[in-house]
């Protein structure tokens, strides 16, 4: 299933994607994409609906963030071995884990803001991964049925404020509009395997990122299976995994960096595409 939540900001409805491209309303069924709604038992259930006999919603209707209520937006830095080289930094032993707020969520095609002041704003293709059955100390043989479903996430960062403004990852990472998520929530079960992924972006047009899940260091399941040993993973929980090499940061002879008026397009396969317009805050 591809699910995904449409609607006004704040006001969003759930909804699904029909097998003709048709956004079909989930109201009657759920109440939001969110929390228990992605519990194992409750996919299950909406799986048997008849997805026809539901209601059209119109191709004009905004899409929004694919999973709402979202506990915690928990990310994976360093975690393409190619991208820690063009950021000159040592291959992670362990997974580099740190934080986006939640209040930097948006939707897919949502206007993406270059803080004041800023010069060093970038870009970061990511497969998302987001938690179903929550749980501590998961197994990783285990891990991967606790995944509800994978989402396209485009882990924008501002790279003054993540590494020379005292060294804390997570303010240059948690600005507002600097983590769109979706179009879709696709449910695992249409993705056998999460390490067998193309994932791209470009800028304006440009090919910068160009990559495939299969070369991450840490994998989806090692390291679902890590973070549950650090926190407890809850229904709704968001991962993002790491980016593959082209980030702005990294381009030679000089870094390139977003300015306003630009256009982010990003995809991973069978994931669907993001498209952002940057602003000025």
């Amino acid at each position: 299933m591809k699910l995904l939540r449409y609607g006004a900001p704040g006001q969003e409805k759930p909804g699904i994607l029909d097998g003709n491209g048709t956004i079909r309303d989930l109201s009657g069924a759920i109440d939001d994409v969110a929390g228990s709604t992605l519990l194992p038992e409750t996919l299950a259930r909406l799986r048997q609906l008849d997805i026809g006999a539901l209601p059209p919603v119109s191709a004009s209707e905004r899409i929004g963030p694919c999973v709402g209520r979202i506990g915690k937006f928990i990310c994976i830095g360093l975690n393409y071995a190619d991208h820690a080289a063009e950021s000159n930094l040592p291959v992670p032993a362990e997974p580099v884990v740190f934080g986006k707020w939640t209040s930097a969520v948006v939707g897919p095609n949502d206007d993406v803001r270059i803080p004041r002041g800023s010069q060093k704003t970038d870009w970061e293709v990511e497969l998302g991964v987001v938690i179903g059955k929550g749980g501590t100390y998961i197994d990783e043989a285990d891990a991967l049925s606790h995944v509800a479903g994978y989402c396209v996430v485009n882990d924008v960062s501002e790279r003054e404020y993540q590494i020379e403004r005292g060294g804390t990852w997570d303010k240059g990472k948690g600005c507002d509009t600097f983590g769109p998520i979706g179009p879709w929530l696709v449910t695992a079960d249409e993705i056998p395997d999460p390490q067998r992924l193309g994932l791209w972006l470009e800028v304006d047009g440009k090919r910068y990122q160009n990559g495939n899940t299969s070369t991450m260091i840490f994998n989806v399941a090692q390291i679902v299976s890590y973070l549950s040993r650090f926190m407890s993973l809850q229904p709704g929980d968001v991962i993002s995994t790491g980016t593959p090499p082209g980030v702005g940061m990294g381009q030679k002879p000089e870094p390139v960096y977003l300015r306003a008026g630009q256009t982010m397009r990003l995809g991973i396969e069978g994931l669907g595409e993001q498209q952002q317009r940057t602003i000025a805050a």
